[in-house]
């Protein structure tokens, strides 16, 4: 995993305290986080604006991608491939839990090929599958 400091400027942004701390955040877990989870998890005195540009920036650049969720809103989790601003690489299935409400990014689980009528084209595709996950099962099942 690079460092914090190597990816921003990797990315072209600016070191800030604020930046690192939310970049080792996502660095350090295994699933996608919505807006109030990010804020929940960040012990720091971050206003709603900053954090909310942080955000849009490391969308923007390609740090990290957004996922739908079933409540209208986005998560975010982190580009595990270097991504660029003009072309997001994420042609992978997303799995949220319906026990725990995770939502992790399943690498080597590809999007389905769509076939659509003429005249359209696909500008990306992003697909949520819901069930239970590993953890929640073995729960279940002692």
């Amino acid at each position: 995993m690079k460092a914090d400091l190597e990816i921003l400027a990797t990315y072209g942004l600016r070191s800030t305290e604020q930046r690192k701390a939310v970049l080792h955040l996502f660095q350090h877990k295994d699933h996608a986080l919505a807006y109030n989870e990010i804020e929940q998890q960040l012990n720091e005195n971050m206003d709603r604006v900053t954090l909310y540009r942080i955000l849009k920036s490391f969308v923007e650049k390609g740090i990290l991608h957004t996922i739908p969720d079933e409540q209208q809103t986005v998560k975010y989790a982190l580009c595990l491939h270097t991504c660029v601003p003009q072309e997001h690489d994420h042609n992978h299935i997303h799995f949220t839990c319906t026990v725990c409400k995770r939502t992790t990014c399943l690498e080597h689980s590809s999007v389905p090929k769509v076939n659509l009528p003429a005249g359209y084209t696909i500008a990306s595709s992003k697909l949520v599958v819901q069930g239970v996950c590993p953890e929640c099962a073995t729960v279940a099942n002692n």
